[in-house]
């Protein structure tokens, strides 16, 4: 029995069908309309980022494919009552009109649907390399991440160029990677804090060496470090560094300084037994003459080693929070603050009053920002009422700046607090530095790698 033909707008007409071209046809002409108004700046919401290039486009998607659903599922209930046991691909006769028209219809609607997968795809993508995406989606998981990297020196750097870079396969990873941490959030499973150092971070020869030059001789840098008294003047000192940071290649012929360690032609491996990577029991030095040197801490033993990470050094060694920085202790933060004058130096005792009360626990950012508001009026109030009724704006001042350090660094809900994240740029609040150059790293000829201040840096 030959099967009939079943015209094209019979098969269309069915709940599921219909409910397709629905929801095909709204979420094409929401996304339209926003894409329009995005390519004129006229909203800045991440969440409604999320529902305009990513629900919207998924939701067109959705309802395309729900259409040829119901028209088959329709054909397979319009051959069953006519008793077709097997019907038949329809026939295609260009010469016929109503067929020709549909064929038309359908290029043309394929054609459409082609341009708005393609924007939404690409938006899509943009929209989740932004920097609003990374830092404010997910607010309580990255907030501190977020914080650091607005107050940072490569807060014009976009979050994809250091963890992603160049390249497919990275860009694979971070997808696959970006879902499981969807999960996380979605079922409240993620870490608090965010673990560091991140293990599968890029190598930093593929994104941070794209640029700064790692071969750039450098020579000596200056640094002022200026640190505050807890008296009543909070009286100043001043500190002056001269940093040999050198540099170096094998071209060049000279390696020198701290940046010794990244010529080219050395080759640095070492072996971290913690998982922040501070401890630090094993060093494997290749030179530029292929001479191998091992140094190891006495009492190690090769069990310990093998369970632990072993890594050859690159930037992020040292400079492990170039992006993300918080200031290690409330006395180095309120000194910065003071030195920038963020809060007046010539308050009485307040760098001993700001310490104090960022060092107090809160269990909110919110309940930490009345709290500092309060003690610091009522103690010069009380304290320094000439002040207090003399000097009010300063006063203010020295309220907001202390506010904006807690906001800064102290996030109760991830547990985020002073100095939870090791920064190993020198060696004074984290080990840094001192966690090879100690004096207990031995080769076996008797070799130290020496904690010698002159190595580095002059004191003046």
């Amino acid at each position: 029995m030959m099967a009939e033909r079943t015209p094209l707008l019979t098969l269309v007409r069915n709940p599921l069908s219909i409910l397709g071209a629905a929801l095909a046809l709204t979420g094409a002409l929401l996304f339209l309309v926003v894409f329009l108004l995005d390519l004129f700046g006229m909203h800045t919401n991440p969440y409604i980022g999320i529902v305009f290039f990513l629900i919207l486009p998924a939701i067109f998607v959705f309802g395309l494919l729900l259409m040829p659903v119901g028209m088959w599922r329709e054909r397979r209930h319009v051959h069953a009552a006519r008793g077709v046991a097997r019907p038949h691909w329809p026939r295609l006769d260009l010469n016929e009109p109503r067929q020709r028209q549909a064929v038309f219809f359908f290029f043309g609607a394929s054609f459409v649907n082609i341009v708005i997968l393609s924007l939404a795809t690409y938006r899509g993508i943009e929209y989740m390399d932004s920097v609003s995406f990374c830092g404010q989606v997910c607010h309580e998981v990255m907030q501190p991440e977020f914080a650091g990297y607005q107050d940072g020196p490569h807060s014009r750097v976009t979050c994809v160029q250091c963890h992603i870079g160049p390249g497919a396969p990275w860009f694979v990873r971070s997808k696959l990677s970006g879902t499981r941490q969807v999960f996380a959030v979605t079922f409240n499973t993620f870490s608090r804090p965010v673990p560091s150092p991140v293990e599968d971070l890029r190598p930093a020869r593929e994104t941070c060496e794209q640029c700064h030059w790692p071969e750039k001789f450098h020579g000596d840098k200056v640094l002022v470090r200026r640190e505050y008294a807890l008296d009543e003047a909070n009286t100043e000192s001043v500190t002056t560094l001269r940093v040999h940071v050198g540099g170096g290649s094998q071209r060049l012929g000279i390696a020198t300084g701290i940046h010794w360690h990244m010529n080219i032609a050395n080759e640095i491996e070492y072996i971290a037994t913690d998982e922040k990577r501070q401890v630090i029991p094993y060093i494997r030095l290749r030179d530029r003459f292929g001479r191998v040197r091992e140094y190891q801490v006495e009492g190690v033993t090769p069990d310990e080693l093998s369970r632990g990470e072993r890594r050859r050094m690159d930037c992020m060694d040292c400079h492990n929070r170039p992006s993300h920085i918080f200031d290690p202790s409330a006395e180095k933060a309120v000194d910065r603050a003071i030195m920038m004058g963020e809060i007046p130096q010539n308050l009485p005792f307040i760098k001993r009053e700001a310490v104090a009360v960022l060092k107090t626990s809160f269990p909110l950012q919110d309940a930490a920002a009345d709290q500092i508001a309060s003690r610091l009026r009522e103690f010069y109030r009380t304290q320094y009422s000439q002040a207090y009724m003399g000097r009010r704006q300063d006063v203010e001042r020295a309220v907001l700046g202390t506010q904006t350090l807690y906001r800064r660094n102290v996030f109760p809900t991830m547990n985020v607090q002073w100095g939870t994240y090791p920064n190993n740029i020198g060696h004074m609040d984290f080990p840094g530095c001192f966690r090879c150059h100690d004096d207990s790293h031995t080769s076996r000829d008797g070799k130290l790698i020496r904690q010698d201040c002159d190595l580095c840096h002059d004191i003046q």
